[in-house]
């Protein structure tokens, strides 16, 4: 019974089988494999090789060239802002300069203004002075023709007065001549 088992499991098994070849059975794994040292030495200096070549021809030079356009580059742009910064420092020295030149402008027509204003209104001030010196000259001596003509009517009304009154008191009337000494003493 036991042959008949293994034929039947044989039968079952034929269908299914893969086949198993050896190449070596030495167990060691293929690139510790001394046998192939050679031809792997062979493959490391061809792919050395050929990266080196690549990266001596290829990737150096296009890195070379983009650290030297980027050094341009920057030198351009520190030029550059050099350039802009003396730029603008000059700038700001002729602005300032002409701030300057504009204050001292500003305080030289200021002052012009201030003495121009000054002159006219000293010339206004003696023009009124002088209209004011003529208004009063002319008052004065308006003031004094009115004071003489009051002056003579004085004399008139004080000579007819006295003359009234000493009539008045003595029954007679005082001579001129008299009456003119008595007034030109007691006016004096």
């Amino acid at each position: 019974m036991a042959g008949e088992t293994n034929s039947a499991t044989e039968a079952t098994h034929t269908g299914t089988e893969v086949s198993i070849e050896h190449h070596d059975s030495s167990g060691v794994f293929p690139p510790f494999d001394s046998a192939t040292f050679a031809s792997q030495l062979l493959w490391l200096a061809i792919t050395f090789g050929l990266f080196y070549w690549i990266i001596k021809n290829v990737a150096v030079p296009r890195i070379s060239g983009i650290l030297e356009d980027r050094k341009d580059r920057i030198a351009g742009d520190l030029s550059e802002a050099n350039r802009l910064k003396e730029e603008t420092d000059e700038a700001i020295a002729a602005y300032e300069q002409a701030l300057a030149e504009a204050r001292a402008k500003a305080h030289g027509i200021a002052h012009d203004t201030r003495a121009k204003l000054k002159a006219d209104n000293e010339a206004r001030r003696e023009k009124a002075e002088a209209e004011l010196a003529k208004k009063l000259a002319a008052a004065e001596s308006q003031i004094a023709e009115v004071k003489s003509q009051a002056m003579e009517q004085i004399g008139d009304i004080a000579g007819e007065t006295t003359s009234a009154l000493v009539e008045a008191l003595m029954g007679k009337a005082p001579t001129k001549t008299d009456l003119s000494k008595a007034l030109k003493s007691a006016m004096d």
